[in-house]
């Protein structure tokens, strides 16, 4: 887990990045750190950290072991780790986690159910 506040992450600590120009509509897997500028609906399944930057946008249920929300995230998160959102970042939808970090300024509509810790092992429910 990287263990980073989301101001100090550039686009040097990610593998990849879904640019702002991308619409992706499917099932998005992946392994290693994850930056989202475009549009990603349908399903997330991560072992590595994702992030939705500011100019993203995803319609999609989330399973991942760090979530961290500039943007915009319509759907439920499963994280075994954290789910921290900015002061710009808006999330409609329910979070389980084992940590929460809810910034001044961010948008959460939905329920929140923090876990004990598991290993690392995102949860199954």
């Amino acid at each position: 887990m990287i263990d980073l506040h989301s101001d100090t992450l550039e686009d040097e600590d990610f593998d990849t990045i879904l640019s702002s120009d991308i619409d992706f509509s499917g099932t998005l897997s992946f392994e290693k750190p994850f930056l989202i500028r475009g549009k990603v609906q349908g399903e997330i399944i991560a072992t590595g950290l994702l992030m939705i930057d500011q100019e993203g946008v995803v319609d999609a249920h989330i399973k991942a072991p760090q979530v961290i929300i500039r943007g915009i995230v319509n759907g439920n998160i499963t994280a075994a780790d954290k789910v921290e959102i900015s002061p710009t970042g808006r999330l409609k939808g329910n979070i389980s986690t084992q940590e929460i970090a809810l910034e001044s300024g961010c948008k959460f509509n939905g329920y929140c159910t923090m876990h004990e810790q598991n290993a690392g092992n995102v949860p199954t429910s």
